[in-house]
């Protein structure tokens, strides 16, 4: 039966040299108070140290929150750190950057079902996810600094095919977080927006000898809950941790608590936000163009995650369904700071179940950012100079999804504007997107699928892998092809014979056409 603790006290539990497990996205499933108390007790102490830190998506609220309070305690808490997506937590990317911590990007799918593996017994994960990406052993091995020097996976032929080995380790604790424990320790996920990998993380703790470790928020009197709403069974937790502060329970980045996210209510769709028109709008009206009916849709962070906004504004939610890596099915996925969330959804199942769907070719399309292109129609969202990202579920969903729709302006930082049907160009921007050779390969265009439909959408233009070659295929109506395109990309794309006039319809202030394309 689980143990009633402090968070103070779980931090004493933790050994020096552990490998600390965690599961969740954004700031559900991680336990900040405890996190605190794991900074506090090295500040004071010097323990636990040495810490080897696994984590599948971003954990953090990209401010105060997260696993960054773990880098607070500067060099020796954490010195190995191993996640999908390390962008968010500030101070520990910045351990990274000075060699004081070693560091492995992987797939978030790879991450969020290894657990599984190690749960099982198993020896690991063999997938083609991240084939020919920088987590392949012949471009990076996963590698974020040079003080890492091990691959993250093994390159092996199996039945005459390449794949990618993830190997299992052992796990020695489990730091989870959910909404509500009895008193016999069970774990119910009551509040929170995202179903995640706990259970899996939980067992392949319990299985390795590990301890588990879950903060609440509430407890409950035993067998009062419902034992459906059981997210992990109190046989595989070891110690209780009630929050003392609520700013230890935030439900997502951006709030503490959104019903809508969780299930309990269904948000009126007219208080959901609507873009104004602008560039931004552009580019999400032109991805809504490429979904079909009746389609499985994922959006990934930033501008992709805004086509949610169109479709609701449309009124097609009913013709297509839209997904969220984390496991949320139908709704409005959210868009930052509440990404991995979605309003309304129909189901939220698994994280890890989510990518079972997701790696086996689930998705007719996804739409996903565009940071850094290049020639090869390689894109980099992972890493840019010392700036560390990773790849979240980019690699899985890219390798995966039968069309893939990459999304985001020409160039940053440029100013312009939509009027009268079309783009006009009020200054230009400071750092080219389409480069000769990106600094990471986060997606490989060599690798894409030939069944695959590959697109890059921007305000000015719409290129295509066609044939293998980085073909421009439409552009926006008030833009010059050579002035205001190819002056700007450190290659030569092919043009299209047929080269079409973006729909000017976008760029007006009314856009009618998604209702008949996903009537057809």
């Amino acid at each position: 039966m689980a143990k009633f603790i402090t968070a103070a006290e779980a931090a004493k539990l933790i050994p020096d040299g552990a490998t600390v497990g965690l599961a969740g996205m954004g700031l559900s499933g991680w336990a900040e108070e405890v996190g605190r108390a794991m900074r506090d007790s090295f500040k004071e102490t010097g323990h636990p140290c040495n810490i080897n830190l696994k984590q599948g998506c971003a954990m953090g609220d990209w401010k105060y929150r997260g696993v960054t309070v773990l880098g607070e305690a500067g060099p020796g808490l954490v010195t190995q750190w191993s996640g999908a997506h390390i962008g968010s937590a500030f101070t520990l990317n910045a351990l990274v950057q000075s060699g004081d911590i070693k560091c492995h990007c992987l797939p978030q799918g790879v991450i969020v079902n290894l657990w599984r593996e190690i749960a099982a017994g198993r020896p690991g994960l063999i997938t083609k996810v991240g084939l020919g990406t920088f987590v392949d052993p012949r471009v990076e091995g996963g590698r974020m600094n040079p003080e890492t020097t091990e691959d993250a996976c093994e390159l092996i032929e199996f039945q005459g095919e390449e794949y990618l080995f993830y190997k299992s380790f052992p796990l020695d604790v489990a730091l989870l977080r959910g909404t509500i424990a009895d008193e016999n320790g069970n774990i119910s996920f009551a509040h929170e927006s995202v179903m995640n990998e706990g259970l899996a993380v939980a067992s392949a703790a319990k299985n390795s000898g590990g301890i588990v470790i879950v903060q609440v928020e509430y407890l409950a009197q035993k067998n009062t809950l419902n034992p459906k709403d059981v997210a992990i069974p109190g046989i595989m937790v070891d110690y209780v941790v009630q929050a003392t502060e609520q700013d230890c329970c935030w439900q997502t980045e951006g709030v503490y608590f959104e019903p809508a996210f969780s299930g309990q209510i269904r948000k009126p769709l007219d208080q959901l936000p609507v873009l104004d028109l602008s560039p931004r709008k552009v580019i999400c009206r032109r991805c809504a163009a490429e979904l079909i009916p009746g389609a499985i849709a994922n959006l990934g962070v930033g501008i992709p995650a805004d086509v949610a906004s169109i479709v609701a504004e449309c009124g097609c939610l009913d013709e297509i369904t839209i997904t969220a890596e984390a496991g949320g099915v139908g709704g409005v996925p959210a868009a930052l700071p509440n990404f991995g969330s979605n309003y309304n959804a129909e189901a939220i199942i698994s994280h890890n179940s989510m990518f079972d769907f997701i790696d086996g070719g689930g998705l007719d399309i996804t739409v996903l950012g565009l940071a850094e292109a290049d020639k090869d129609g390689n894109v980099n969202v992972s890493k840019f100079g010392n700036r560390l990202s990773g790849p979240g579920g980019f690699i899985d969903i890219t390798q995966s999804a039968k069309k893939v729709v990459f999304a985001g302006t020409f160039m940053a930082k440029g100013k312009m504007e939509v009027a009268d049907g079309k783009l006009n160009i009020i200054e230009e921007g400071t750092a080219e997107k389409f480069v000769d050779a990106v600094q990471q390969i986060t997606f490989s265009g060599k690798n894409a699928g030939a069944n695959q439909t590959i697109l890059y959408v921007t305000e000015r233009c719409v290129l295509q892998i066609v044939d293998g070659e980085m073909t421009i295929v439409e552009i926006a109506p008030g833009v010059d092809l050579e002035k205001d395109v190819l002056a700007h990309m450190g290659f030569a794309p092919k043009v299209a014979d047929d080269l079409k006039l973006m729909d000017p319809a976008l760029f007006q202030e009314e856009w009618d056409a998604l209702p008949g394309i996903l009537k057809k």
